[in-house]
């Protein structure tokens, strides 16, 4: 089976065409987006040189169960999923802050903390913290894209301010739907024995007001625990187990690579790829507590333009 890692649609009226690590993103009467959620993976920034078959059926059917359920809190930009690998919705001004909210002490932050840094974007943690152990509150940690580089920056909502992204009112009004968003976010996960611990909120600007755009709970964005022995491992010392992209940036470390100039990826054979898919498909089923139905492969370009180009005809 190939894994559909690039495409070339001319949907009706297409203006524009993105490519990101993940998405081919089409701009249509630059109004609508219609994104296509591929079978590439990435890790440390690199695209690897394989697709995993399933991957973008379970990234945009994890996105589109997500973006329904929470928008009460805040309205998003999907229209509709016409395809089981697409998102059709309102090309949205992006707003260049990611909303990071952790739920725990984990990831980049342990990383921080266990060198000594005890403020985090302004938020002020405390002595004594263990990895992997909960805060009394969720705490919200934003990036912002550096403007020489590649790489994120932490940033304070202060600064933020500061800065002139945001003004003070948008700021407050998107901090509270990231901690509204991530609360919901955990209720959904504790239906299927998780733990949200950590994920990314990205939003934009529709017609003055903010939306949430790209993805939201998928294990590409998230990390999540298995709550029946968070507990007792996290008072014995051991990492919890886990459902998240991890495992892939394990895999790639344990083989020599991390990202690092010179370093070279290791090969991804049938078997590899075969485990990775169905690891993708366990994190779905796992995280949305539905049973995951595998779209054919067969004449999957004409299946995507033909499904876009039906719900297009309506808008």
């Amino acid at each position: 089976m190939e894994a559909l890692t690039n495409t070339s649609f001319n949907f009706p009226n297409q203006d524009g065409k993105y490519v990101g690590k993940v998405r081919d993103v089409y701009s249509i009467s630059d109004k609508y987006l219609a994104m296509v959620v591929t079978d590439r993976i990435s890790a440390f920034d690199v695209v690897l040189p394989k697709g995993i078959p399933y991957k973008g059926q379970v990234l945009n059917q994890t996105a589109s169960l997500f973006l329904d359920k929470t928008s009460d809190i805040i309205p998003n930009w999907k229209i509709d999923s016409p395809d089981p690998m697409v998102t059709v919705g309102y090309k949205c001004r992006n707003i260049p802050v990611e909303f990071i909210v952790r739920g725990y002490l984990a990831g980049s932050a342990w990383r921080a903390y266990k060198s000594g840094v005890r403020e985090i974007c302004g938020i002020r943690l405390p002595e004594g913290m263990r990895q992997n152990e909960k805060f009394t509150e969720p705490i919200l940690t934003p990036t912002t894209k550096a403007k020489i580089g590649t790489h994120d920056e932490d940033i304070s909502g202060e600064d933020i301010v500061k800065r002139g992204i945001l003004d003070k009112k948008t700021l407050e009004r998107l901090s509270e739907a990231s901690i509204a968003l991530f609360k919901r976010g955990n209720e959904i996960a504790s239906d299927h024995g998780l733990i949200l611990v950590d994920t990314k909120y990205e939003f934009g600007e529709k017609d003055g007001n903010p939306v949430l755009i790209d993805e939201i709970h998928t294990p590409d964005s998230s990390r999540y625990y298995y709550s029946s022995d968070y507990m007792e491992r996290f008072e014995s010392g051991l990492e919890p187990r886990q459902l998240s992209k991890e495992f892939v940036r394990e895999w790639l470390m344990d083989n020599g690579f991390s990202g690092q100039k010179g370093q070279r990826i290791p090969e991804m054979t049938p078997e590899k790829i075969e485990e990775i898919s169905d690891r993708y498909i366990e994190l779905y089923e796992n995280v949305t507590g539905c049973k995951f139905l595998k779209a054919p492969y067969d004449n999957i370009g004409k299946r995507i333009e033909e499904n876009v180009n039906g719900l297009l005809s309506k808008l």
